[in-house]
């Protein structure tokens, strides 16, 4: 559906374009300064046996850097940019699933945006929180292999929640009914998230994801409701 939609490809492929001008311009500034940054860290030493050493810490800070800037990139663009993007997509995909869109409680369109933004917030962030949390604590203890495999595996799971949870945060359902929607569903945002953890395929199933997420919730939730009644 997000392919054959002219407005859902457009807009997908607007919030890939955005995400990839912001990840090239944060690791292109850290790329042109690397040197420098290493040089604040270790002066760069004169004798010729070691400066080869240099050479080396100073790229594998350049990539440390480099995946960092990529991250914050993402969450720039993910809390200003594309929490409209994805509720929009959320509400074309829901009328075309279902025939209409369920209305949302009257807002002004600002309070609307900062209510988007409030919910946006906490569930970009999560995932990258965790993710290093898990690899912290993995340095600090012999749980290391456990946490390499679990904290990626977490990150999936919330990073599918964040598209999830479109419809029922733009109901303005309670954060505990949404949660437990999370809880409930825990094997399909396993499976869902697991695809957005490779690395650059993940960005383009990301633009995306908002499509299949609004169509699993409105499956799951919308048609058995109406099953019940």
């Amino acid at each position: 559906m997000g392919l054959k939609t002219p407005s859902l490809l457009l807009l997908g492929l607007l919030r890939l374009l955005v995400i990839f001008l912001l990840s090239i311009v944060a690791i292109g500034l850290v790329l042109s300064n690397y040197q420098e940054l290493t040089g604040l860290m270790w002066a760069r030493p004169e004798n010729a046996w070691v400066v080869w050493l240099w050479h080396v810490v100073s790229w594998l800070l350049a990539l440390l850097l480099s995946g960092i800037s990529a991250v914050i990139a993402f969450l720039v663009s993910q809390v200003l940019f594309s929490v409209v993007v994805m509720d929009y997509m959320s509400r074309i995909t829901e009328r075309k699933a279902t025939g209409k869109e369920q209305p949302s409680p009257a807002m002004p369109w600002f309070a609307y945006f900062f209510y988007l933004l409030k919910q946006e917030i906490p569930r970009a962030t999560l995932p990258v929180c965790i993710s290093l949390a898990a690899m912290l604590f993995g340095w600090l203890t012999p749980l290391s292999p456990i946490l390499t495999v679990l904290s990626p595996v977490i990150a999936g799971i919330f990073l599918a929640w964040d598209n999830t949870d479109l419809v029922p945060a733009r109901r303005l359902e309670p954060f505990k009914q949404r949660f437990g929607f999370l809880r409930r569903h825990l094997g399909f945002h396993l499976g869902f998230g697991i695809c957005f953890l490779i690395p650059v395929l993940n960005i383009v199933l990301l633009s995306f994801a908002p499509v299949g997420a609004t169509l699993y919730y409105v499956d799951k939730v919308d048609d058995s409701r109406i099953a019940d009644r």
